[in-house]
């Protein structure tokens, strides 16, 4: 997974930029294969408001998925609870999208055992012995 991470209105630490990467890279069980390479980008910034005293933070994310972009975002007061609810909202749309390619694969099995349905007069059955007694 390729992750880069921007920031705006405060400087990057090395702790923060282990936390995003450690939260990022726990969705990575939410893949279905290792066949495709999953883009990142984190953007988190310092935002004020004028109604609101003290500081905000937003923590936003953008994923390249094959076939699909996902995006969540979260705006509180406080950096690593951003961050957290942020890589809630990923995770679930990364299961939705996890579930909606397994059942696509089990409804084209579905279609596929369908057409080679063989004919009813075709039976499959276990050879059961019969043991007489005296043997």
């Amino acid at each position: 997974m390729k992750i880069d991470i921007k920031t705006k209105n405060f400087k990057l630490t090395p702790f923060i930029e282990d936390y995003v990467n450690k939260k990022i890279n726990s969705l990575d069980k939410f893949t279905t294969g290792d066949d495709f390479e999953i883009e990142a980008l984190v953007e988190i910034e310092k935002t004020t408001f004028h109604h609101k005293k003290g500081q905000v933070f937003k923590a936003e994310c953008h994923m390249k998925l094959p076939g699909k972009n996902i995006m969540a975002k979260s705006l509180l007061e406080d950096l690593y609870l951003a961050i957290n609810e942020m890589k809630d909202g990923l995770q679930r749309q990364m299961k939705e999208y996890k579930n909606k390619l397994i059942s696509k694969r089990k409804r084209g099995a579905r279609a596929v055992k369908k057409e080679i349905r063989l004919s009813p007069q075709a039976r499959f059955r276990k050879r059961e012995r019969i043991i007489e007694e005296g043997e």
